[in-house]
């Protein structure tokens, strides 16, 4: 990659969504997550086994996630009751270690966050399974947009904040100290991305075929960073005075992208 002459990134900071961006929406954690809350709608709520699947669904269209959608109706569901039931019950190991992955995300010199809609426990298992659990500077959560939650005292005094809601956007970049306009946002939902543009972010769509409006990149893998956004390693500072800016070289960055065997 020849940046000679480049200036500095115009990134500060990358914020990454977590499921289906960091690894494959491919895997089957996906499918296992929408089985274990129909689950939860027929054993916990009382619903019926046949309707469970579109309840999920408008529940989500409407509300956000099937939690928030709960608690806006009436229904007393604990958060972390929930989490655990629809996030304990998932196959972890399905999530194999990156080596790729890790390196990429180590050579990235910025900071670097995840913003999840997931509960803390979730995002966790998840990094940790994936063997990067150490590259993050900070972890956004459901925790983190929904802090007052567990002090409610009837199930709609305080709504579930949600990507790709604005209210949750605003707390995220709050907690994040964050420049928009130098900060990189990474999700796979057409929506959050929109939500994260409405916010002065750059955006950049994972995992799909065709960009929406709202997205300034389109990546099929979180590998293939440095091949679509490289400007993401240049560096403003001067090399001994001709002129030339230091990044990252050809061999570096391939280095970067060899994969790394499982257990080095």
């Amino acid at each position: 990659m020849d940046c000679s002459g480049a200036t500095k990134s115009p990134f500060d900071c990358l914020i990454f969504d977590l499921d289906d961006t960091l690894y494959s929406s491919k895997l089957g954690i996906a499918e296992a997550l929408r089985k274990n809350i129909d689950d939860f709608l027929v054993e916990k709520c009382g619903f019926a086994q046949d309707k469970a699947s579109s309840l999920r669904v408008e529940l989500f269209k409407t509300y956000g996630s099937s939690l928030a959608g709960l608690r806006a109706l009436g229904y007393d569901i604990d958060a972390d009751d929930y989490h655990s039931f629809v996030h304990g019950r998932l196959p972890y190991d399905l999530i194999k270690p990156d080596g790729q992955l890790r390196n990429i995300l180590l050579s990235i010199p910025q900071r670097k966050l995840i913003f999840t809609n997931s509960d803390r426990n979730h995002a966790m298992k998840s990094l940790e399974r994936l063997g990067i659990e150490d590259c993050f500077d900070q972890i956004i959560c459901f925790e983190t947009m929904n802090p007052n939650l567990s002090r409610s005292t009837r199930p709609d005094e305080f709504p579930v904040l949600l990507k790709p809601s604005i209210d949750a956007m605003k707390i995220a970049l709050h907690v994040a100290d964050i420049n928009p306009s130098r900060t990189l946002f990474l999700d796979d939902n057409v929506r959050n991305v929109a939500a994260g543009k409405a916010m002065g972010l750059s955006t950049v769509l994972v995992g799909k075929t065709v960009k929406s409006k709202e997205a300034d990149y389109l990546l099929e893998y979180v590998i293939k960073l440095p091949q679509v956004i490289p400007e993401i390693w240049m560096s403003g500072e001067d090399s001994g005075g001709d002129g030339r800016r230091i990044s990252r070289t050809r061999s570096e960055m391939d280095s970067i992208l060899a994969p790394t065997p499982v257990g080095a």
